[in-house]
């Protein structure tokens, strides 16, 4: 399980797994969350694709370090990870924080991009969100992050799978209890510092691009999703009926499908060097 050092001395972990001959995709986590909720992606991906799933600074087994972090450093460090990989360009996935740190990435480094998928995220901030995400910070390093993973839950996980899952939030939901609240504040303070002009620079994106949401994300709604889709020129919309914010744990089965389809036609029309074909049916 190899360790990539940052340029600004930061360690990174990740994992690799799945066909090591296949095409490259480089996953890329939310808010509080490590590497551990690709498992289900990674295990669906594993027969043609070779994964590199990382976590960013502040959260995992990688480093924590004191004060506020920025979405462009992150985007700067999944660069690192493909480049420890010796991957010139991958498929990448983002949830959440992570779709946001994929944008970001796809702008700075575009050769690096063979693909997106931008999986429950914004582009913008709205006022009500800033208010929230500084809210949960405040609530971490004030109450523990306990407290503050017990606020967030509602926010993360569909009313059905927050009951079922409600026992076990400790260790499967993205913002569990282990993760130290300054690490947690730092991310915070990266996504409050997002400068509103990224939506602006989204229509120079020229891979193909995912962008996919629940209809009933109640964190990252589906205008959300519909901004970003309009601003990319390449972008095709999905929305899964009935999901919540972490679909890719509560609809996997139905994410995991339209993952695949999405990167089949993206991985062809990249090795063609043609536009991607036309997207199947939205998920209903």
């Amino acid at each position: 399980m190899p360790w990539v050092r940052t340029s600004d001395g930061i360690r990174l972990h990740y994992r690799e797994s799945g066909r090591r001959s296949g095409p490259p995709v480089l996953m890329i986590q939310g808010l509080g969350a490590d590497k551990q909720l690709w498992n289900l992606q990674r295990l669906a991906l594993a027969p043609w694709y070779r994964t590199i799933a990382f976590d960013n600074r502040g959260a995992g087994r990688s480093d924590k370090p004191y004060g506020a972090y920025t979405m462009e450093q992150m985007a700067d460090d999944a660069a690192a990870v493909l480049d420890h990989a010796g991957v010139e360009s991958a498929h990448v996935i983002g949830a959440s924080m992570g779709g946001v740190i994929s944008q970001i990435m796809a702008i700075r480094y575009p050769e690096r991009i063979r693909s997106l998928i931008l999986a429950c995220t914004a582009c913008h901030h709205h006022p009500w969100r800033k208010e929230l995400l500084a809210d949960w910070a405040d609530t971490a390093q004030h109450e523990g992050m306990a407290a503050m993973t017990a606020k967030a839950a509602r926010w993360v996980i569909g009313p059905r799978s927050f009951r079922r899952l409600a026992p076990a939030l400790g260790w499967l939901g993205p913002l569990g209890f282990s993760r130290p609240a300054h690490a947690f504040a730092g991310q915070v303070a990266g996504i409050l510092s997002i400068d509103d002009g990224l939506a602006d620079q989204l229509p120079g994106i020229e891979a193909p691009t995912l962008v996919i949401v629940g209809n009933q994300d109640i964190l990252t709604p589906r205008g959300d999703s519909e901004e970003i889709a309009e601003h990319i020129p390449t972008a095709e919309l999905v929305v899964i009926s009935g999901a919540a914010h972490g679909f890719m744990i509560e609809h996997a089965t139905t994410f995991n499908r339209i993952m695949l389809d999405f990167l089949g036609r993206a991985e062809h029309a990249v090795a063609a060097e043609e536009p991607i074909a036309a997207p199947a049916p939205a998920a209903g």
